[in-house]
């Protein structure tokens, strides 16, 4: 039997459409839309459930705990009963884990605490400005004094603030010296680290084209940075607080509508990089980059023991435009936006 191989003929209708008569696709129709770091802002949306809901899950987890520690126990001493040596070790273990639990719930409670600190001051200090009450802005230089006295290189912003407190006698000329000399360095520092993780989440969102990779490194860039801003202020925030920490700064962009893509800002450092007009990934990374850097700002608002005084509030457009320069634009456009950067731009 013979297998015969020849030419197939496949008929093709004449009314088909051509695929050269497909209308090109409107990248303007889908501008980028930063859609990791619109993922990431749905985690500050908090969602109180029903009384009844917090109750079921307050009992299963208390529940899980008593059947744990009644295991562990009735292991314990049955292991002592049958062996006493393996018994020994084995509740020696277990007193290690329970101190390791409690040292940790200790050291959390210590993070909430200096995160507490420094929202007290930011509200004292705001207090104090709008009723230009000059001995209660000497106390929270005052308090601003102990929380900064184990750092060496705010040591002469210190004496000098320390020196110079009694001679003025108006609390906004009080709180203009403090940032001058003691917010300023920090401040710098707390941009530097929003710049490094806004370069890190447009990063990945431009080259790395796995999915949810782009959501993983905007959680992950945004969590360390947060954490490090409350650290540089003063207020080192453990697991839990900077969880809680990450949920205030995000629950205060969502309320004021701050991680949006449709305003001026967002659009003009989109669309002002040519690679993101050329690739919608690019153009991701620069929105992605541009939200991050939002987020940082707002994180040092929220964690600065001071609120912004005039002129001293960072610019996210500088922000965004020196943590991209080099990726998304040239050396040349870089250098002349750091020369005509204003401070307030928002």
């Amino acid at each position: 039997m013979s297998d015969h191989r020849g030419p197939v003929l496949i008929e093709i209708d004449e009314d088909a459409p051509s695929p050269a008569a497909a209308p090109p696709i409107d990248e303007a129709a889908s501008p980028p839309e930063g859609r990791a770091m619109q993922v990431l802002s749905t985690l500050g949306r908090k969602r109180r459930g029903s009384w009844l809901t917090r109750w079921f899950w307050g009992g299963v987890v208390a529940l899980l705990g008593f059947v744990l520690s009644i295991a562990a126990w009735d292991f314990a001493t049955g292991l002592l009963t049958a062996n006493p040596v393996l018994g020994g070790i084995a509740t020696g273990l277990i007193a290690l884990v329970v101190v390791t639990l409690l040292l940790i719930a200790l050291r959390e409670l210590a993070a909430f605490s200096r995160l507490g600190r420094l929202d007290a001051l930011h509200r004292e200090a705001a207090a104090a400005l709008a009723a230009d009450d000059v001995k209660a802005a000497r106390g929270v230089l005052g308090r601003l004094d102990t929380l900064y006295r184990g750092r060496a290189n705010l040591r002469l912003a210190r004496e000098e603030i320390t020196r110079r407190r009694d001679e003025i006698f108006d609390a906004e000329s009080l709180f203009a010296l403090t940032e001058a000399r003691l917010m300023a360095p920090l401040d710098a520092e707390a941009t530097r680290e929003i710049e490094v993780a806004a370069r890190q989440v447009a990063t990945v969102t431009a080259l790395v084209p796995l999915a949810f990779a782009d959501v993983i490194a905007a959680l992950t860039a945004n969590l360390r940075m947060i954490r490090r801003i409350a650290e540089i202020y003063g207020g080192r925030a453990g697991t839990l607080g900077a969880w809680r920490l990450t949920r205030a700064v995000l629950t205060h962009l969502v309320a004021t509508g701050a991680v949006a893509v449709g305003d001026d800002l967002i659009g003009s450092v989109a669309g002002g990089s040519v690679l993101s007009r050329v690739s919608r990934r690019f153009g991701e990374g620069v929105v992605n980059g541009a939200l991050t850097a939002r987020v940082g700002v707002a994180a040092m608002e929220v964690c600065r023991p001071l609120p912004f005084g005039a002129h001293r509030r960072p610019s996210v457009t500088g922000i965004v435009r020196r943590a991209l320069t080099g990726l998304f634009s040239t050396g040349r456009r870089g250098r002349s936006d750091r020369s005509g950067e204003t401070p307030d731009d928002a």
